[in-house]
This record gives C-alpha cells, structure tokens and sequence, in this order.
C-alpha cells in the first residue's frame, strides 16, 4: 500500500491511533488499539477518583482538574473506541458528532437559560410576604 500523495509506501503501522491500518493488518491489530484505549481511560478514570478520595491538589483546583481529565477520556473514546479520526473515510462520522455535541449544548444552555428565567419571575417565600406586611 502506497500513500496517494507521495506514492511512499506505508508501513503496516504507519497509521494514527484509531485510523484504519491498511489491509495487510489483522484483527490483532485492532485489539491492540482497543487494548491500548481501555489502559489510557482505565488511567484517567483512576486518576480522577484518587484526585477526588487523596486530594494531593489544591481543593478549588479538582473541579477542573477532573474537568481536563472528562474532556481527556472522551478524546480517548472518539479516537479508540469509535475509531474518528481526521482521515476522508470519517468526515460524515465527525459532522454527525459535531451536530450531536451542539444539539446537546443548545438543551443544556436553553434550560439553564429557562430555569434562570423562572427563577427571578417566583414568588418570594410567604414568610418574606409576611414580613413585608408588618
């Protein structure tokens, strides 16, 4: 297999986490990549529980700290797991990710907007109903 640019050819192993590799790799291949990204966010997810339990950090700094590390496990799982990567082959794959993360912040971002709006349209409490009265 040659690369279309170039014309060098490929090494079997000449690939991106989470490419395809060419068809002269087998199905051990493919394990190994799966392999490598469940020892990758076994270590993230025991990284953030031992932040949380040991708390060898700052305390006001392990929001984002596990916050880095969520962002790092789902970088992880796209890249390991669904196998998206930069390559032509996933383009349609990476819009419909792209559209699906939006369609989720529009929800988050429109109902925290919404509960924000209710919020200041309540009533106050009865017991400040009644202070204000005497």
């Amino acid at each position: 297999m040659t690369d279309a640019s170039s014309g060098v050819p490929l090494h079997p192993y000449d690939t991106a986490p989470g490419d395809k590799p060419p068809s002269s790799a087998g199905a051990r291949d493919f394990l190994v990549n799966y392999l490598i990204g469940l020892v990758l966010a076994l270590g993230l997810t025991a990284t953030a529980y031992l932040l949380v339990i040991a708390r060898p950090v700052w305390l006001p700094s392990i929001p984002i700290a596990i916050l880095v590390l969520a962002i790092a496990q789902m970088a992880i799982h796209v890249v390991f797991f669904l196998q998206l990567t930069s390559g032509p082959e996933s383009a349609s794959n990476i819009m419909a990710l792209a559209f699906g993360v939006l369609i989720v912040v529009l929800l988050m971002v429109g109902s925290l907007w919404i509960m924000s709006n209710l919020d200041h349209r309540m009533a106050p409490p009865l017991d400040k109903l009644l202070q204000m009265q005497h």
